[in-house]
């Protein structure tokens, strides 16, 4: 079996886990409640689920980037959890939907950072205005001759 072929299959897999895990959790389908005689095996289950998806995560990640990229990657998870996580989910889309040929390398991987930085900054841009006090006393208008 090819490794894209290989690769393909993973990724139809992650994509069913994800589906599974994005489902009810154990509760009446009515309600939206976990019912009551399900709350024990229903946890054991949803952690297997959250295991086996992120297991699958991992090997996706571990085949689309080559080891400098998933240092850094493993860097930026300690400083900021959520964007690392971002990185990594749109890593598996473009993977999913076959728009990388060959593994990610470090210098991608800054660059696709700085994108995503890019649009959180236009986003979220905020500024500080520093505001001098203007005394009546301020001697700043004044001319010395020396």
């Amino acid at each position: 079996m090819a490794d894209d072929e290989l690769q393909a299959i993973r990724a139809r897999r992650l994509a069913e886990l994800q589906q599974q895990g994005s489902g009810n959790y154990g509760g009446s389908p009515s309600s939206g409640l976990p019912s009551p005689g399900a709350a024990g095996s229903t946890s054991k289950e949803d952690e297997e689920k959250q295991g086996q998806i992120e297991e699958m995560r991992r090997t996706m990640l571990f085949q689309i980037l080559d080891n400098n990229a998933r240092e850094r990657l493993a860097r930026i998870q300690m400083v900021k959890a959520e964007k690392a996580r971002a990185v990594e989910d749109l890593l598996i889309r473009m993977a999913q939907s076959n728009q990388l040929r060959n593994k990610v390398t470090e210098s991608q991987l800054i660059d696709l950072l700085g994108q995503i930085n890019q649009q959180e900054s236009g986003s979220n841009q905020s500024r500080v205005v520093f505001e001098r006090r203007r005394f009546g006393d301020d001697s700043d208008d004044e001319e010395y001759d020396l």
